[in-house]
């Protein structure tokens, strides 16, 4: 998959069959897009393009009232990367999202960019979708300029748009109930976010369950809610060669538990994520890691003392590693 992030500076698709969305959380409702996107252009021997937006439109455009949405996401841009080049699409556009994008007018939009850019056999679409200043644009000005420049207009189907709605919705409220089961349903992946190990207080060291202090580094990605988890982890390790700089994954899945809260039973009010991670003894300060949100185990309480809170460490280990080895 190639991508672009130069609109200017694009490539003269073949027999471009694109589509155009937030792709956030590149679930299995996105999927049944993305097959109806390769099945298209597998017909006329086209190139699959799928269009994006970044930064997300809603924290671009202001409301009536002149505030922005407050808006949490399933993927950082780099990871909707990732996941679309599972899916081997041909092409990703990413297009910079701005004030002046968004003020164009729906004629504009379809002449300005849509056509000049990228030049479409076939525009997949949703009935209901709407471009363009003050989202004046729809699926039926589309078919309008269907003969004048060219191009196709293919319905995303209704049930299908449902089931994105649905399951966008779904994933991002199991994620707040601490439904890990749902989410990961309806992602047909293990939910992940990723961030840089800080120094903490070190108290997990001295229970003996010595705990990697994450630091989240994009701000707008959701986070599970407060609770203990089962999670696998990736650490990337940073080497340097001369002034060269590779990252790379240096080791498979590791085993651990997680805490997002407040510590509590401590005193604490800041809301920290620290995991412990199994059979793991080395320094990762300032490095790279990545949770996989696998199960959730039980909600965060204030324990009578450091001897409670260390007795119910063992017993998660416990059932981290049962539920963890069970499947």
């Amino acid at each position: 998959m190639r991508v672009h992030r130069d609109i200017n500076n694009l490539p003269l698709f073949k027999n471009a069959v694109i589509t155009i969305g937030t792709f956030d959380g590149v679930h299995t409702g996105h999927l049944q897009i993305i097959n109806q996107l390769k099945k298209e252009a597998g017909l006329v021997d086209g190139e699959t393009v799928i269009i994006t937006f970044h930064p997300h439109p809603r924290m671009i455009i202001t409301k009536p009232d002149g505030s922005k949405t407050a808006i949490k996401l399933l993927n950082t841009l780099s990871e909707k990367i990732e996941l679309l080049q599972k899916q081997n699409i041909d092409h990703l556009v990413i297009v910079p999202f701005t004030v002046e994008f968004s003020e164009q007018t729906a004629e504009e939009y379809i002449k300005n960019f849509l056509v000049e850019k990228f030049h479409p056999h076939s525009i997949i679409i949703g009935y209901d979708h709407r471009f363009g200043n003050k989202r004046q644009g729809d699926y039926k000005l589309l078919e309008a300029y269907q003969s004048i420049f060219n191009f196709k207009v293919k319905e995303i189907p209704e049930h299908v748009l449902h089931h994105i709605i649905i399951s966008s919705t779904k994933i991002r409220h199991a994620l707040e109930e601490k439904d890990i089961n749902t989410a990961n349903e309806y992602l047909g992946y293990t939910y992940f976010f990723e961030g840089k190990v800080v120094e903490g207080n070190k108290l997990g060291r001295t229970l003996g369950y010595p705990t990697a202090n994450i630091e989240v580094t994009n701000q707008n990605k959701l986070i599970p809610a407060n609770g203990v988890y089962a999670v696998e982890l990736e650490i990337d390790t940073i080497l340097q060669d001369n002034s060269i700089v590779q990252r790379t994954s240096n080791m498979p899945h590791l085993k651990g538990m997680m805490n997002i809260g407040t510590r509590p039973t401590v005193g604490g009010t800041k809301t920290v994520i620290e995991v412990n991670i199994f059979d793991f003894d080395q320094t990762i300060y300032d490095q790279n890691i990545r949770v996989y949100v696998k199960y959730f185990l039980r909600d965060e309480v204030k324990f009578d003392g450091l001897e409670a809170l260390k007795e119910q460490l063992a017993i998660d280990k416990i059932n981290t590693l049962q539920v963890l080895n069970k499947n």
